[in-house]
């Protein structure tokens, strides 16, 4: 009775952990997207994977982020394939897919006189089978298997108690 129970929350645990590892961004961090700030900065070292959230916060009516191609985001204006700007001034993205992304400002001026893009890579989701870690990780365990190794100890102690 009791190692049934134990299985299941073993089961809850591992089926919750990727959407609990997923991270929110705040661009800029407590700058928000605003004029002048190094965002290609602000993102170097950060590792963004999908399921993760950026957060671009701003005043509306005062900029706006555009999802953007390299070469529009290089030119810093937006083609002619009708994306709409998001205006919310707390603009939620959800990073659906892995590969590299680019956001503007379309308010002219805003993106090459002021800094305002961002462009970063997103990698796969953590554990996702896809997923080779680098050289350098390899010998560091990421948050899901420290999470993991941890519910296993506990599943393990919780069995020694109960049996």
């Amino acid at each position: 009775m009791a190692s049934s129970k134990i299985f299941i929350i073993a089961l809850v645990a591992f089926f919750a952990v990727p959407s609990s590892l997923a991270t929110e961004f705040t661009v800029g961090d407590g700058k928000g997207w605003s004029l002048d700030f190094d965002y290609q900065g602000w993102a170097t070292g950060k590792e963004f994977r999908v399921g993760d959230k950026l957060v671009f916060k701003y005043t509306p009516g005062v900029h706006d982020v555009l999802k953007v191609n390299g070469t529009e985001f290089q030119q810093c204006q937006a083609g002619n394939d009708n994306t709409l700007a998001l205006t919310t001034g707390n603009d939620v993205i959800t990073l659906a897919t892995p590969g590299k992304k680019w956001y503007i400002c379309s308010v002219p001026g805003h993106c090459e006189a002021r800094n305002m893009k961002l462009s970063i890579t997103v990698l796969d989701q953590v554990g996702s089978p896809t997923t080779a870690p680098a050289s350098q990780s390899a010998a560091i365990p990421n948050a899901a298997f420290s999470f993991y190794g941890w519910i296993s100890v506990m599943v393990s102690f919780i069995g020694l108690v109960f049996v």
